[in-house]
């Protein structure tokens, strides 16, 4: 991270010490302890740049960590993202220790009834807790969707059952309807719906918490869910709020009595778009181009495509407003972009990756932020894994006969 960063809600996770109480997730998992017991050893394919994930930033009792932040703190986002990273690499035990501290610490030994708290880590006291309860919901589907894809991956129907958990709490308490225009997912349960006097409301809302592929899956996970709905408004809420294809990290909407509700500029973070933000960018290149939503997405981002054209490096920040770039992104702001520019086909996809090879190197100094980056936008672009218009992922390891015939194809 810089000191110009993330939100303090979002990036990173982080810390050293502090060991999880598992003995807690045994009584409340025992059918998914029970699976990790029996769990065959890991075949996946090589994958560098995973294995420098698992040495720099997570312990070995699951706990995901990032060293440079003073509070140590894990985060949910980290937790759910080792995940699916460990699914990628059919790496079923880092898997289930990173989904076991998840229940130990940031739900209190017990998932099935509550949504996991964002942030956990070394108080001003020096012990060792929770220092943010309130739920991310980005968090919350993809720890639904790494569950749902390893059951389904792995044939084992525990994991299965955790997740049917987690998307009821989801769609209860961080899906609602915005007037005039519909379903949308709350970055959180508490503090993101704003009463402004006169019945004027106000929410802050954020696009990257939205991958389009998840929805899918999830939609045909929980049939019942808002979850095929809630990816039909992606495309309209990227279109909405990047005129000039520049996403913002925050948005807010609003309504009045007596006057059209609609999108606006967020009260707190303006019109910045940076390390929130490029993961729209992500996850659009990551949505394959035979679902209905890649064609609006890709246009609407078009214009960031264009500005990349010639440019060593991506901008740290942009300005959704006015199109002014500030700065040269990180290292993982290039992984990110790789995807998108390949599905623009955009030349500047090859210099991109280029750049974002080195996150690999042994003497990188890449952040956890980079390192996540890069296992997203270089292994989909190595072929580790692709989603399919269905929303599940195609892992290179469960392809072909033989394992390594299929980590053979490039």
């Amino acid at each position: 991270m810089t000191p110009a960063g993330p939100d303090p809600r979002r990036r990173a996770l982080l810390g050293a010490g502090a060991i999880g109480a598992l003995g807690a997730v045994a009584g409340a998992m025992p059918a998914v302890a029970a699976a990790a017991a029996a769990a065959p050893a890991r075949s996946g394919c090589p994958w560098p740049l995973y294995e420098l994930f698992l040495s720099r930033f997570m312990q070995a009792d699951g706990r995901v960590i990032d060293p440079s932040v003073r509070e140590q703190h894990s985060t949910s986002e980290g937790q759910s993202y080792a995940m699916v990273f460990a699914l990628i690499a059919n790496d079923r035990a880092t898997f289930d220790k990173a989904w076991q501290w998840s229940v130990a610490n940031l739900g209190g030994g017990n998932l099935a009834d509550k949504l996991p708290a964002w942030r956990w880590g070394r108080r001003d006291d020096g012990s060792w807790g929770v220092l943010d309860a309130n739920p991310a919901s980005d968090a919350d589907l993809w720890y639904a969707y790494a569950l749902a894809e390893a059951a389904r991956a792995w044939k084992a129907p525990a994991y299965a059952q955790a997740a049917r958990a987690l998307l009821r709490l989801v769609a209860k308490h961080e899906v609602v309807t915005l007037p005039g225009f519909g379903p949308m997912l709350l970055p959180g349960p508490q503090g993101f719906v704003h009463a402004m006097g006169d019945g004027a409301h106000l929410w802050r809302l954020n696009a990257s918490y939205l991958p389009v592929p998840l929805l899918r899956r999830l939609a045909a996970f929980d049939p019942a869910g808002p979850w095929s709905a809630l990816a039909s408004q992606v495309p309209a809420m990227v279109q909405a709020v990047a005129p000039r294809g520049i996403v913002p990290d925050w948005s807010a909407y609003q309504s009045r009595p007596g006057q059209p509700a609609g999108w606006s500029t967020d009260p707190d973070k303006g019109d910045v778009g940076s390390y929130d933000a490029i993961r729209v960018y992500l996850w659009a290149g990551l949505t394959p181009k035979a679902d209905a939503a890649s064609r609006r997405l890709m246009q609407a981002l078009a214009p960031v495509a264009q500005l990349m054209q010639g440019r060593p490096a991506p901008p740290e920040t942009m300005h959704a407003a006015t199109g002014a770039l500030a700065g040269e992104g990180p290292p993982g702001f290039s992984a990110a972009l790789v995807p998108f520019l390949q599905a623009a086909g955009s030349p500047a996809a090859a210099l991109q990756r280029t750049r974002a090879q080195g996150l690999a190197d042994a003497a990188s100094r890449a952040t956890y932020y980079d390192t996540v980056l890069g296992l997203f936008g270089l292994g989909h672009a190595d072929g580790h894994y692709h989603f399919v218009p269905s929303g599940q992922l195609e892992l290179r390891w469960l392809q072909g006969k033989s394992g390594d015939k299929a980590c053979a194809r490039q």
